[in-house]
């Protein structure tokens, strides 16, 4: 494979970095990817890739989308991960977006495509239910159709930001007799306006807001809202996550947080020396650096295919397991690299990254916050357990 950037590419690469650099918002620098920002604040960045015409890298052409081959696509991710850009957020952009324009009607795709593409219409994910997260196919919402509309009646968790939603996407069995459970599942889009829908939220152990609970009670949409056929959204279910997995390698994010985890440990000294000098560290962070490497070689691989019209398949479970686990050792080792610097920070912080304690150098700030948040991330999008089932299966024939 030839990394190697042709002269266009490195155009292009000059191009993106200067429009970063001139209209990314000031007053989001450094903030990378905390969770307790406003809706204007996350929303910000996006708004204004709507207006460049870049916010939807993947999409196809036709509905907005950039157009970019598999190696602008990969410069534009290095390039924002550079400064700690806060991306559109995937629940429209790269989970019910594709959906939409794959299996939804035209009247679906001119009425939400235009909202997620400017980033005027927030989107939120309702699959995983108290007793049916990665085995989605035990989802126990109900859709029950009523004349011209359905009546959704449940539960779902871990629904994030759901507090700012305007509209969400849900799982919901609309055939209880189904021979598999799987058969029985639609895919309906539900406006969270709609009287009956109620968001309440999850705190978290560090006072954050990120999660919530969603009941549906008596909640009617029109019949329209339904994606694809009926009883058949677990097709839709399935394609989803596979955008949703290739999202969360993150592999750019993670070589700017090697890089980060690099400069603190060329700070904290261990009996006068470096921590990076040590041979012990020394050998943990250049292991997570060829684990890393191997990773961006199958993400580019995975793009290449996409490029050439060929969507995320089952390899996407490659790179959710392995990005996710490259992405728990990262903030592992800079928890170990900060030491007990970082106890202080969980309750220590204030809103605005200030350090309420005074204790500790400046790179200590949120690095415990980070390190317990990213716990999650080898079990949502489906659990890395589910996804060895899914190689083992669909990859390896076992």
């Amino acid at each position: 494979m030839n990394l190697e950037f042709s002269p266009e590419e490195i155009a292009f690469r000059d191009e993106v970095r200067a429009f970063i650099a001139e209209n990314y918002p000031k007053e989001l620098a450094g903030v990378g990817t905390r969770e307790d920002l406003t809706r204007e604040q996350f929303l910000a960045w996006h708004k204004i890739l709507g207006k460049k015409g870049w916010s939807a890298a993947a999409w196809p052409k036709k509905y907005g989308g950039t157009g970019w081959t598999s190696t602008q696509r990969y410069i534009w991710s290095e390039e924002n991960a550079r400064v700690d850009a806060i991306m559109p957020l995937p629940f429209g952009m790269a989970m019910v977006a594709p959906v939409i324009y794959t299996f939804g009607t035209e009247e679906q795709k001119q009425k939400h495509l235009p909202g997620i593409l400017s980033g005027d219409v927030w989107w939120c994910q309702g699959y995983s239910e108290p007793g049916a997260g990665s085995d989605l196919a035990s989802v126990k919402t109900t859709a029950v159709r009523d004349g011209d509309e359905w009546v959704i009646n449940g539960q779902k968790t871990w629904t994030t930001l759901a507090q700012f939603a305007d509209w969400g996407f849900f799982l919901c069995r609309t055939d209880p007799t189904a021979a598999k459970p799987q058969e029985g599942i639609s895919f309906i889009l539900v406006d969270m306006k709609t009287p009956g829908v109620e968001v309440r939220p999850i705190k978290l152990l560090d006072g954050g807001h990120e999660v919530n609970e969603v009941w549906l009670t008596d909640v009617r949409v029109p019949v329209e809202n339904l994606v694809g056929k009926e009883n058949e959204g677990w097709t839709c279910a399935k394609f989803l996550l596979a955008h949703e997995r290739s999202g969360i390698a993150g592999v750019a994010r993670s070589k700017r947080g090697v890089e980060k985890l690099r400069a603190i440990a060329s700070t904290e000294l261990v009996d006068g020396e470096p921590l990076i000098q040590t041979n012990e560290f020394a050998r943990k962070i250049s292991q997570l650096e060829i684990d890393l490497t191997a990773l961006e070689f199958t993400e580019l691989r995975t793009l290449a295919a996409e490029s050439a019209g060929k969507g995320p398949g089952p390899e996407s479970s490659i790179l959710k397991i392995k990005g996710t686990e490259i992405q728990q050792r990262l903030t592992e080792l800079t928890l170990e690299a900060v030491g007990n610097y970082a106890e202080p920070y969980t309750a220590g912080m204030e809103s605005d990254g200030s350090n309420e304690l005074g204790v500790g150098p400046d790179h200590s700030h949120f690095v415990a916050e980070t390190y317990f948040n990213m716990r999650k991330t080898s079990i949502y999008g489906g659990s890395n357990e589910i996804q060895r089932g899914i190689i083992s299966k669909m990859i390896l024939g076992l």
